[in-house]
């Protein structure tokens, strides 16, 4: 038994005679009272999407999942393919099982695939990202006016993402992945 304190992406919790993976979650704490976890389920079997909330005071019973570090090598269609490092074995996951994850992939990445049992549930990907910015507008004259001055800029894998006038075609960029934002500007 655990806490819903405990819930994170990923997570696998035997809920009402079924099992639910996190997708997602939030942390809330009011004045009064305990705080609770709102929580997004999908359900493994049927595939269903439910939004739930526990008190911290609840307990529930986790299923036991395994974390296996995966690289992804391409997509195909609706499915995404991943390669074990050390077995070589390769799984194909479906898109919606990749959910918004699939946003942030490009070819080498290292990934945690969570499994149970053999099912792949869930892909988490690094907090922070490098990308290849492949298109952005250059800055004009005048822009600067002001001191929080952005464009679009499309990246390698064709992530959109909004980055400060500086930022140039062939730059590597950093990217937290939570917030689909640019942090930094990284030199290679």
């Amino acid at each position: 038994m655990a806490s819903p304190t405990s819930i994170r992406r990923g997570t696998v919790i035997k809920y009402k005679d079924d099992l639910w993976v996190v997708v997602n979650y939030t942390r809330s704490s009011s004045g009064r009272g305990g705080g609770f976890v709102r929580t997004r389920m999908k359900s493994l079997t049927s595939g269903k999407v439910i939004e739930e909330n526990f008190k911290s005071g609840e307990t529930l019973e986790f299923a036991d999942v395994m974390n296996k570090n995966m690289q992804y090598i391409f997509a195909e269609g609706d499915s995404f393919t991943f390669m074990d490092g050390v077995t070589y074995e390769q799984v194909m996951i479906d898109a919606d099982t990749v959910g918004e994850a699939a946003s942030y992939l490009k070819e080498g990445l290292q990934v945690t695939v969570v499994m149970y049992g053999d099912k792949p549930i869930a892909v988490d990907i690094p907090v922070k990202v490098d990308f290849v910015v492949e298109q952005t507008e250059p800055a004009t004259k005048g822009d600067t006016v002001s001191g929080n001055v952005q464009k679009d800029a499309v990246m390698d894998n064709g992530l959109k993402v909004r980055v400060p006038i500086f930022i140039k075609q062939g730059d590597t960029i950093r990217v937290n992945t939570e917030e689909g934002t640019y942090l930094e500007r990284v030199n290679k």
